[in-house]
């Protein structure tokens, strides 16, 4: 009761935890050893969760956007009349008119090459300038501009899709062209080939250029018109020699044209036409730089 009572005892000392500087190598081991973790050090590798947040290399980004559009084109049964049904219905008309009779051996011969040219424009031009406009007013861009697509890699994922596209349509235009006679010259396939290619560029990049900058219903408008006068007067479905004087000289320097002369030249003559490739050329470096220079998300 009254006897001396033990004084309290005082907890163990701790081992100091290390601030300001990592732990030694020999640290480590003691604390290894000792059954505590040591601390992480600021060089250790990611875990799993965080290697997977990085983003995919642009390659990736841009192929995984290229499917998509491609997927959302040929699901699309008002892209899929712009892109092959009209084209289909000018080159039937185009064949029991004789507005190109003298330019080739046939009147398939000669409309041929500048439906393909059509074609290219339906697809690129107005399909995704329409496409594009009505996805930035239903915030669909929005989206996609929180992620690390950017525009570079938006404009690159179109111009993909657009290219997967016209090869459908060239496999089903000229399926039905060859059924009606069509007869193109074998070895111009490699330069028709090339004016597809800068056609594809130069018309996706001017059709985001008007997406991204005027209002959906505006671009709805502009792009609808654009391919009614550049399907008549613009050099794609009749070669310029059928164009009035001024109109004709004017037509010159659109890319429209240049796809259709190229064409015409490609699969009537077998051969490259210079100055329309050096157009296109330019169309489609012009257009590109101003797609990714104005293009707005919303």
């Amino acid at each position: 009761m009254g006897g001396r009572r033990d004084p309290p005892r005082q907890p163990a000392a701790r081992a100091p935890l290390p601030r300001g500087r990592l732990p030694r190598p020999r640290e480590r081991g003691l604390a290894r050893s000792a059954g505590r973790k040591p601390p992480v050090s600021a060089t250790a590798p990611l875990a799993p969760a965080q290697a997977a947040a990085r983003p995919a290399p642009v390659l990736v980004r841009c192929l995984r956007q290229a499917l998509y559009e491609t997927r959302s084109i040929l699901g699309n049964g008002e892209q899929l009349i712009v892109s092959i049904a009209l084209p289909l219905m000018a080159m039937i008309g185009l064949t029991w008119l004789d507005l190109l009779d003298g330019f080739a051996s046939s009147r398939i011969n000669a409309a041929a090459p500048g439906v393909l040219a059509l074609c290219v424009v339906s697809v690129a031009f107005t399909g995704q300038g329409i496409q594009t406009g009505f996805d930035r007013q239903y915030g669909v861009l929005r989206s996609l501009a929180t992620t690390p697509l950017g525009r570079g890699g938006l404009i690159a994922g179109k111009g993909l899709a657009v290219l997967v596209v016209v090869c459908v349509q060239v496999l089903v235009i000229g399926l039905v062209a060859a059924l009606l006679g069509w007869t193109p010259v074998a070895s111009g396939w490699p330069a028709a080939a090339l004016m597809l290619l800068l056609g594809s560029i130069a018309f996706t990049s001017l059709g985001l250029l008007i997406a991204g900058t005027l209002r959906p219903q505006a671009t709805l408008a502009v792009t609808n018109l654009v391919w009614v006068l550049l399907a008549a007067v613009g050099g794609l479905l009749l070669p310029l020699s059928k164009l009035p004087g001024l109109l004709g000289t004017a037509a010159t320097l659109l890319p429209s044209s240049a796809l259709g002369e190229g064409m015409r030249a490609a699969l009537i003559h077998g051969r490259i036409d210079p100055t329309s490739l050096l157009v296109l050329a330019v169309w489609s470096v012009l257009g590109t730089a101003a797609a990714v220079r104005w293009f707005r998300w919303e």
